[in-house]
């Protein structure tokens, strides 16, 4: 089993910035793959970014390409998404997940919420505008 807590969330002014973290524990998720899905209200939960840990290779949605970056950082065990030039359509819960790389057959797989086994409870994100 693997556990995953997001913190970070809150609210911020349009054009702002957030740094969201997703700590991870019980089985090592050094080769795991990582991602960050969010939903909006009334709306489904869409794939925001993901990263291959052990690689660090990354994919983002067309909509937070050059805004939103997503890291690792080893040593703690997390995987970051650092949110700049927020929208008051970025508005969501975010979530973390996780999945073992076996389940990534093709790139295309990443961006696929079913793909991913293990999720976080979520972080609220509020852009005003």
């Amino acid at each position: 089993q693997v556990q995953l807590v997001e913190s970070g969330g809150g609210l911020v002014q349009a054009g702002g910035s957030l740094r969201l973290s997703c700590a991870a524990s019980g089985r090592t998720t050094e080769r795991y793959a990582m991602g960050w899905f969010r939903q909006a209200p009334g709306k489904a939960r869409g794939f925001v970014a993901a990263m291959y840990w052990r690689t660090g290779r990354t994919y983002y949605a067309d909509y937070v390409k050059g805004r939103f970056t997503i890291s690792r950082d080893n040593a703690k065990n997390t995987v970051y998404l650092q949110m700049n030039g927020l929208k008051p359509e970025d508005t969501a819960v975010y979530y973390c997940a996780a999945t073992p790389p076996y389940k990534m057959t093709s790139d295309s797989d990443y961006y696929v919420e079913r793909v991913y086994d293990y999720w976080g409870q979520g972080t609220q994100v509020t852009v005003s505008s």
